[in-house]
């Protein structure tokens, strides 16, 4: 862990900042290009959330396991004989080796530097010529597990044993995207888009909070739903940003045979954005993965009703590809490039009072759970 803010530090990050939507200024540009300030991102924003790991389909079954890092620990993910979920800090009690690579099934956990091996549950049952060792159980031995959650059909870890647990934080969350969702729990995981962008991961869910600058950036996509029809409602760690899908054709992709009308997207703090897009049935996890103060590596899984896109969802797919993911990209980077220079502090956020999505309230709601965190970390 890093060291931690000082009060005084704190206090210069938050300078400008008001809890009033309409009266406010953003985070401050050192949070997105200072190191110190990407390190206190990782270590109390990143370990001590509930972060996303993949769809539960990956882990019905008895001994199917996945492995992913969150914020530079590996940690695995396993469904035991009993079916109860778990998750462990991928690291063998030994020598700290990694137990698990990548995804499959097993029928127990055994590590690949000297053969210890343990039950799916954690517990250590065999360890090679251990026989002789003084004061040595197997017994006594245990994978350091970590808090899991399954969540409208997706697998979430969190590396703070204190935390409270995703549906005590989120609220009516889960009833809403179950609403929008129904099946969410029966897709299928269909196709992935992965993005490696020169931004801070802070920059990348400014610019998705917020539809101020699609009439600009975005034609395409307004032309894809009724931009006077979107609406952005914040909750405690989450918001809704809801619009109807366009009555005429639209430059994006083709949605005249579209079963689900309605653009709905949930932003769960503090990186994780849920979207059902018009079209056929299907849910979309954009994860946005810090990687660095000027480095965040993106993924776009798509989980439909078939494991092969039909023609329209392919057109979406290279829609969201080549055309608005290339806008967001292009705006984030160069958003970044200013905020490096001296000519940018902070800007004044614009919020209206009906929260459409041309306001920045998302955004502002965004900064204060950031600035939470960091006056949390400054004690």
């Amino acid at each position: 862990m890093t060291e931690q803010p000082s009060k005084a530090q704190f206090e210069a990050i938050s300078d400008g900042y008001s809890s009033d939507p309409h009266n406010t200024s953003s985070l401050r540009s050192d949070a997105y290009v200072k190191a110190e300030w990407f390190k206190v991102d990782r270590d109390e924003i990143i370990a001590r959330t509930w972060q996303w790991v993949c769809h539960v389909e990956k882990l019905r079954e008895p001994g199917q396991y996945t492995t992913i890092d969150i914020a530079g620990c590996p940690i695995a993910v396993v469904r035991d004989r009993e079916g109860v979920l778990r998750a462990f800090y991928n690291v063998c009690k030994h020598r700290a080796h990694h137990l698990f690579e990548g995804e499959g099934q097993t029928s127990r956990i055994m590590c690949p530097y000297h053969a210890w091996v343990y039950k799916l549950d954690g517990q250590l049952v065999r360890a090679p010529h251990t026989e002789h060792l003084e004061d040595f159980k197997t017994e006594d031995i245990c994978l350091d597990q970590v808090q899991v959650a399954e969540f409208c059909g997706f697998v979430y870890v969190n590396l703070d044993p204190t935390a409270p647990s995703l549906t005590e934080l989120t609220g009516s969350l889960e009833t809403e995207i179950r609403h929008w969702a129904p099946d969410v729990e029966k897709l299928t995981f269909g196709h992935r888009l992965t993005y490696d962008i020169k931004s801070n991961w802070k920059n990348v869910v400014d610019n998705f909070l917020e539809c101020y600058h699609c009439p600009t950036a975005h034609k395409d996509f307004c032309s894809l739903i009724e931009m006077d029809t979107y609406k952005v409602t914040t909750h405690g760690i989450w918001s809704s940003h809801m619009a109807e899908a366009g009555n005429n054709a639209n430059s994006a992709y083709d949605v005249s045979n579209a079963t689900v009308k309605t653009h709905a997207v949930w932003w769960l703090w503090p990186n994780t954005c849920i979207m059902r897009y018009p079209g056929r049935s299907s849910v979309i996890i954009l994860n946005i993965v810090p990687i660095s103060p000027d480095r965040t590596f993106e993924t776009y899984d798509f989980f439909l009703e078939t494991p092969e896109p039909n023609e329209a969802e392919l057109e979406a797919i290279r829609y969201l590809d080549e055309v608005l993911q290339r806008e967001d990209i292009d705006i984030v980077e160069s958003v970044q490039k200013g905020m490096s220079t001296p000519a940018f502090d902070q800007g004044r956020i614009v919020s209206d009072p009906d929260g459409s999505g041309l306001s920045e309230h998302a955004v502002h709601h965004f900064h204060g759970l950031v600035l939470d965190a960091y006056a949390k970390a400054a004690g």
